[in-house]
């Protein structure tokens, strides 16, 4: 599990692209320095974008990338994570009144996210994928 990140603004191309490297490159060097780390994604545009592919591919032997066919249903682990802090945040008390708090109470829900409910969520995804194939990529319980 890596750092949480907080975005001032709205994520551009060009914010995406530095994300890249002072983040995303320098975790999965240190955790999967064996250059057998997987990263995925959904297909928002910042995230697509013909800068962010080409630094995608220039980096494709630090790590693998799964390609997300566009308009594919969201099968990303994060939604899940994202379900279980927002939830958290909704029942902190006191409830945080400012961005400021609700940024303090987002960071020490993730810190208490536990390595076994985060390899639950990935020993998952055989079965996701399973789920999503049995249905044609429409809706499933996932």
């Amino acid at each position: 599990m890596g750092p949480l990140i907080r975005l001032e603004t709205t994520l551009t191309s060009d914010m995406y692209l530095s994300i890249l490297p002072d983040h995303l490159h320098s975790f999965m060097s240190i955790v999967h320095s064996d250059g057998l780390g997987q990263f995925q994604q959904h297909n928002a545009t910042p995230r697509v974008s013909r800068v962010a592919t080409k630094w995608l591919q220039k980096h494709s032997s630090d790590f693998r990338h799964f390609h997300w066919p566009p308009k594919f249903p969201e099968m990303n682990i994060i939604e899940d994570i994202r379900d279980v802090l927002l939830h958290a945040v909704e029942n902190s008390s006191p409830q945080p009144r400012t961005p400021m708090d609700f940024w303090t109470v987002l960071k020490d829900e993730w810190c208490k996210l536990t390595p076994r409910y985060l390899q639950t969520l990935v020993e998952s995804m055989p079965h996701r994928v399973a789920a999503l194939l049995c249905v044609r990529g429409g809706p499933t319980r996932y």
